[in-house]
């Protein structure tokens, strides 16, 4: 059984990213037998149904919708699209107390970030250093592979260096560029935050991250949430040049059409 992945966009204008389940590397349709999940969902109900459809996908495809945290970009459209199609929520109970979610009708509370399973996946939740109640990254198993979604944290504790070694895809912050931040016409105090050990990673911590970790089986990297404000991916790739000759598929997640699908088979080939 392979893995594929896609997004349906990555940025502080909203992300979600969808994770599913192939009967074989070779074949791209939907089936019943498929498990998809979707991580996070910063869209109204209408432009996640539109970006959905991109990807031949309905909000009735799928099993879950998982949270990371509270943040607009993340959580503006999993309360409406969850009671809209009675998906249930995983979700950390400080996430969900912060109560920007609205009511839902399905509660999977995630306690004390124990792995559990839905379906096909086996799904381990990751703390990290973020200014959010109980902010979680997550890492997706399936057939002996795995999956390290990595996004919004202000810095790599050693926790989480741990946690994502010898992933066979990551998908991994590059936020900003420090001199550009440093540079931009947001608020002083908003510059602290972003740049700050709680807030984002920056192209040269994403950078070091990577090249601490094993990267023997790692065939997909996807560097997102780059900032449009504060970042570029020319100076992502720069930041990324000294570690990205060993990895076989690279690619730059927008926040318009974030990237299109990406199969973790076990022939690690892509879908076109």
């Amino acid at each position: 059984m392979a893995i594929a992945f896609s997004s349906l966009g990555s940025g502080s204008k909203g992300n979600g990213t969808v994770v599913r389940t192939l009967v074989s590397d070779k074949d791209s349709d939907v089936n019943t037998s498929s498990t998809i999940v979707l991580i996070d969902c910063g869209f109204t109900i209408k432009e996640t149904e539109r970006r959905l459809a991109r990807l031949d996908l309905t909000p009735s495809h799928l099993d879950a919708i998982i949270v990371t945290h509270e943040h607009g970009d993340h959580i503006k459209g999993v309360g409406p699209l969850a009671r809209k199609y009675n998906l249930p929520v995983y979700i950390t109970a400080g996430t969900f107390r912060s109560k920007k979610i609205g009511a839902l009708d399905d509660v999977r509370l995630i306690h004390r970030y124990e792995p559990f399973d839905i379906n096909a996946f086996h799904i381990t939740p990751v703390a990290v250093p973020h200014d959010a109640s109980e902010p979680a990254q997550f890492i997706i198993e399936c057939d002996n592979k795995r999956l390290g979604i990595l996004t919004d944290l202000g810095n790599i504790s050693p926790h989480v260096e741990m946690h994502y070694q010898s992933c066979d895809a990551l998908i991994l912050e590059a936020n900003h560029d420090p001199a550009m931040l440093a540079s931009s016409a947001y608020p002083f105090s908003l510059k602290q935050r972003v740049g700050g050990a709680w807030g984002h990673l920056s192209n040269q911590q994403a950078a070091r991250f990577l090249e601490s970790v094993d990267r023997q089986k790692l065939q997909h990297l996807v560097v997102a949430h780059i900032s449009r404000q504060n970042n570029s991916v020319e100076l992502a790739q720069q930041a990324f040049n000294d570690v990205l000759a060993s990895i076989k598929n690279v690619v730059y997640a927008c926040q318009d059409d974030g990237f299109d699908w990406i199969s973790l088979s076990p022939y690690n080939e892509q879908i076109s």
